[in-house]
């Protein structure tokens, strides 16, 4: 990029015209797993395995769209459900593929029905076998691999076995075209030294890291580290790795999340990979920044917080923006961390920096923050997922807060979302919402166990440059797992409109599918 911080904001995304400013939608990414086991901020619970990471678009430069598979410039949503029945075998999992278009990606009676997809190792071309508990889905993300101007699908099935070695992991690509995502190029990859119980694919993002190719990188997590990946010549070559077994203060930290986005504003994309310490009971979260350049990706700085992550530039200065959930404990964390907490990371010339500077302590929020409605809970799990995007189309973009443990009234762990703004001065309350399943006119009703925004995701899936919010409750109808729909205006979210609908709705098997434990940005 050419441009100054300055000028680059209130541009459109050229290549993709029915989108979202390329400021305010890309490098976006999110972390979640299914509501029976996700990670309770409070760090009283342990997670499974995390599910959707997204990526920073790659093809031309860090500034593209991605999750736009056909190429027609609206969203689209790749939905994981990891534990699926297939062929008749049990957790063998699934994705489903909703196209958007001029009217979103409306599946129920009254919106128009989009352009659907479900895909599975038992779908023609897709490489492999289908086995029972692989979890093809479990992670989710989109890049354009292979420098076409189609974003392209990529899926973890971290419980696959390879060859004799169980649990090893794999991860598969299915390419995007002006028809959608095919599978007559499939491609599937595994770690280079596949070792039990390494569940490679735990987490997997792609996006443009270095100038040394056209196109975006894949990064792919197991219980170790991370490994690159390029497309060369129809065929995805290891290209790297990066070391994650030693964080901050002599920690050793579980590697689990995956984020992108371009905070020092150079036209690549940087990585964020975040995980938690046993040293700090699994309540401690921590993220280590990687920067993306012309000549390849390095080590830049090591920050607190990541047990949920997202990117967009919040203050629409330029620079992407770092959002990272954190659990309660320490004593210098504001009122209410005990529920969960969020930290914004302000990107600039050096990449995401705290109040203090880099590595500094970030922006905190919780929900006992001025203006930020209800009350903070432990075990709320505030902060376990998010998203970033601008909501209302003023610019500047919005946070939405995924809280999968919070209690409605009476009705233990049924979720709840929340959107904070965007705006100059960074992250505000002013306009702050929050919404659940007893929320007037949101579909269904508040049960325990749901866990509603266990996985979350704004998108501008009908190109009118205001991103709808996607919430999933991969427990809902004990673990069928469902997803929901608000509109967005120029006043935020509305409930009003709002919709529902579960796999069965794309034509996908339902029973125990965890529908929604992934969903990519």
């Amino acid at each position: 990029m050419t441009s100054t911080p300055t000028d680059r904001p209130t541009g459109t995304n050229s290549a993709h015209p029915h989108g979202t400013t390329a400021r305010s939608r890309r490098g976006t990414a999110s972390a979640a797993v299914a509501a029976a086991s996700f990670l309770l901020l409070a760090g009283i619970g342990i997670t499974a395995a995390p599910a959707a990471m997204a990526a920073v678009p790659g093809g031309t430069s860090a500034a593209d769209r991605n999750s736009d598979f056909d190429g027609d410039g609206y969203d689209d949503v790749l939905i994981g459900a990891p534990d699926g029945t297939v062929s008749g075998k049990e957790g063998a999992g699934y994705v489903t593929v909703q196209y958007g278009a001029a009217n979103g990606i409306g599946v129920n009676n009254s919106v128009p029905k989009a352009r659907t997809a479900v895909f599975s190792r038992s779908t023609a071309g897709v490489p492999g076998t289908t086995r029972p508990y692989d979890g093809f889905g479990r992670s989710v993300a989109t890049g354009d691999i292979d420098g076409d101007g189609y974003d392209d699908a990529v899926i973890g099935a971290p419980g696959d076995e390879v060859g004799t070695v169980e649990n090893a992991g794999r991860v598969t690509v299915l390419f995007g075209s002006k028809t959608g995502l095919r599978t007559d190029r499939a491609l599937t990859i595994t770690s280079a030294t596949p070792d039990e119980g390494a569940q490679f694919g735990l987490a997997v993002t792609a996006a443009r890291f270095t100038g040394e190719t056209p196109a975006d990188v894949i990064a792919v997590l197991d219980n170790s580290g991370a490994q690159l990946f390029t497309y060369d010549l129809g065929v995805l070559r290891r290209s790297g790795d990066l070391d994650t077994t030693v964080r901050p203060e002599g920690r050793a930290i579980q590697p689990a999340y995956l984020t992108t986005g371009d905070y020092d504003a150079d036209g690549f994309a940087d990585l964020v990979i975040s995980g938690y310490s046993p040293d700090d009971g699994y309540a401690q979260g921590w993220s280590t920044v990687f920067v993306g350049g012309e000549s390849g990706v390095s080590r830049l700085r090591d920050l607190r917080g990541g047990l949920g992550t997202a990117s967009g530039d919040i203050n629409r200065d330029g620079y992407d923006d770092l959002v990272v959930g954190e659990s309660g404990g320490p004593a210098d964390l504001p009122q209410g961390a005990d529920g969960g907490v969020v930290g914004v990371y302000y990107g600039g010339e050096e990449g995401p920096a705290g109040l203090e500077g880099p590595g500094g302590a970030p922006d905190w929020w919780t929900q006992d923050s001025p203006g930020v409605p209800g009350t903070a809970e432990r075990g709320d799990a505030w902060g376990n997922d998010l998203s970033v995007a601008d909501v209302d189309g003023d610019g500047y973009a919005d946070v939405a807060v995924g809280a999968p443990g919070e209690d409605v009234g009476t009705v233990q762990d049924a979720g709840a979302v929340w959107l904070l703004r965007g705006a100059a001065e960074g992250l505000t309350a002013t306009g702050a919402q929050s919404f659940d399943q007893n929320t007037a006119n949101v579909p269904g009703a508040a049960e325990a166990g749901d866990g509603w925004g266990a996985q979350i995701r704004l998108a501008d899936t009908d190109g009118d440059l205001r991103s709808e919010l996607v919430a999933a409750a991969p427990g809902e109808n004990t673990g069928d797992g469902a997803v929901w729909v608000l509109p967005a205006g120029t006043k935020g979210l509305s409930a009003l409109g709002s919709w529902s609908y579960g796999a069965a709705a794309l034509g996908a098997p339902a029973k125990g599918a965890s529908f929604g434990s992934a969903v990519d940005e």
